[in-house]
């Protein structure tokens, strides 16, 4: 993860496997199911290297202990502007394929959020709107440690669609520790479902609500996620959030 590289190098590499990525079955899965995988986004050297920089402080704009807070066991760190180059070429490579998702989503659920095509822009609202702080987030869990089911909302502006890619080995690096994502929507009782998960594998899914198709017209289905609990070892997960805090 060396500062040298210049963020254009590292988002020309990203592009390339994100291109390569079947796109069209991404965005039925996620209508399907409000989430999809994205097979081997990060490669495990750059897994690797991301989990290690979690010991640097100076890379962090804050630290947050989940259960000081009531949101399970286990920490987290949030980055701090600049982001690391493979974190920030991820981030911008990625959000120009989720757009027509977004607004097509944002049509069907009859809102009036509209998201423009480069993440540079979306930012300029974001920060327009008091958001400054950037939410792109390491995890690190240890054995007994969970994450509550949770949305990542932190102000007006929302963008629809976020990203964890899990860093560790399962199986080798810990055990456990699961990927669980629930939906519910009106009338029905609440759907889990947990998605496994590789080293370098990533989970794209709905960061609140999500369109589905009822009897008549598109329905609002409110999506949540969580970890569930490390039986042995440690876990790492880089979190992508594309719109920043307040």
């Amino acid at each position: 993860m060396d500062d040298a590289d210049t963020v254009e190098r590292v988002m020309d590499g990203m592009r390339g496997r994100i291109d390569a990525l079947d796109w069209r079955g991404i965005e039925c899965a996620l209508d399907d199911g409000g989430h999809a995988v994205l097979p081997g986004l990060l490669e495990p050297a750059q897994c690797v290297a991301l989990a290690g920089l979690y010991a640097q402080a100076g890379r962090f704009r804050s630290r947050v202990v989940m259960e000081r807070h009531g949101f399970g066991q286990g920490e987290y760190q949030y980055f701090g502007y600049p982001l690391p180059g493979v974190v920030q070429g991820l981030r911008t490579a990625i959000y120009p394929r989720l757009v027509p998702i977004a607004n097509r989503w944002a049509a069907l659920l009859r809102t009036e959020a509209r998201y423009p095509a480069t993440h540079a822009e979306f930012l300029d609202r974001c920060h327009a709107a008091g958001q400054l702080r950037p939410t792109p987030l390491l995890l690190q869990y240890t054995a007994g440690d969970y994450n509550c089911l949770h949305q990542d909302l932190y102000g007006e502006q929302v963008f629809p669609l976020q990203l964890a890619v899990l860093l560790s080995r399962p199986g080798e690096d810990f055990e456990g520790g699961e990927f669980v994502l629930t939906q519910s929507r009106a009338r029905r009782q609440t759907r889990a479902e947990v998605v496994p998960l590789r080293q370098g594998d990533a989970v794209l899914f709905a960061v609140h609500d999500r369109p589905a198709q009822g009897l008549h017209a598109p329905v609002k289905v409110a999506m949540r996620h969580g970890v569930s609990q490390v039986r042995a070892g440690k876990r790492h997960t880089l979190g992508i959030i594309f719109h920043d805090a307040r």
